[in-house]
């Protein structure tokens, strides 16, 4: 029983580091995008490494090579089906671009990618007769129907993020829990993983929440509650499977879980790390979390 406990308290507590991420943002006027790179780069090749070498070792070890394997990519694939029906594409846009804007403003700015990128989505929906009215040189149209400025709303957005990454988040607190439950040494490096990129995570949804209604109250509650869909995860596998927990089903688990942090690190971690501009430090990042997770395993 005091396995279980422990495995509830270490979900929790890293989903709780997605606060930490949000006190950066409030606390700090500009959150360096080169340490949020970093760190996002460091926690995908820990997560990375510990799926190939811990969890899915382990699985094949105890149910072999084909099961193993197999249930690895029913991991992958159930983290494609969430993204195919909860985009969070934009999870981390609208925050990238407050990070690197100087006035910190809400406004796109005219010289960033994501400036472009909407740009050229507004000319082709133009082209396709889907919006009418004067353009300006970017392509986008300057007014909306009513005349007003159009702006992004990024209070909206924030609020897709943070439903986005509760849900993204939710087998997070299932693959702390049954990586604790099979060995306490295994969830603690599990715990830690996760703990670092729920970091950048919070500061994705505080960021643009407090940057628009500078209301630090606000984008801290909506960080905290994003992150408490991790022990929500760890609640429900400990109500749901602790009944018909086998060896093999756990087992199948490890595996699944591997496929999982595997999907999450290079769909989101490894995306969002590159799409700061600081390429180079990001697999650097990849490279000291990989070599730190090795020393940890030698060492302990």
């Amino acid at each position: 029983m005091e396995t279980y406990i422990l495995a509830l308290l270490l979900s929790l507590l890293a989903g709780l580091s997605t606060t930490i991420g949000s006190l950066v943002a409030l606390f700090m006027k500009k959150p360096n995008p080169k340490f949020i790179s970093f760190i996002m780069g460091f926690a995908c090749g820990v997560m990375i490494y510990i799926s190939f070498v811990e969890l899915l070792q382990q699985s094949i070890k105890s149910i072999g090579l084909f099961e193993g394997s197999l249930f690895l990519f029913l991991g992958m694939l159930i983290m494609f089906g969430i993204d195919a029906f909860i985009s969070h594409e934009y999870e981390f846009e609208d925050s990238i671009e407050i990070l690197t804007n100087n006035n910190g403003s809400c406004k796109p700015h005219p010289h960033h990618v994501l400036y472009h990128k909407k740009a050229k989505k507004e000319r082709h929906r133009y082209r396709r007769g889907l919006r009418q009215g004067p353009r300006d040189g970017t392509g986008i149209e300057p007014r909306d129907g009513s005349g007003r400025k159009s702006e992004i709303n990024l209070v909206k957005t924030s609020i897709f993020t943070f439903l986005g990454i509760f849900i993204h988040n939710f087998p997070e607190g299932m693959t702390t829990y049954i990586g604790t439950i099979t060995e306490i040494q295994l969830g603690l490096i599990l715990a830690v993983a996760i703990a670092l990129h729920n970091i950048p995570e919070g500061i994705a949804v505080a960021v643009p929440i407090y940057a628009c209604t500078g209301s630090k109250k606000k984008a801290f509650k909506w960080s905290f509650l994003s992150g408490m869909s991790e022990p929500l995860g760890a609640v429900v596998t400990w109500i749901v499977l602790t009944p018909f927990l086998t060896p093999f089903l756990l087992s199948a688990m490890l595996a699944i879980v591997a496929g999982v942090m595997i999907y999450i690190s290079l769909d989101e971690l490894l995306p969002a790390s590159r799409s700061l501009g600081n390429e180079h430090l990001s697999i650097f990042g990849i490279i000291v979390g990989m070599f730190v997770m090795t020393l940890s395993l030698v060492i302990l």
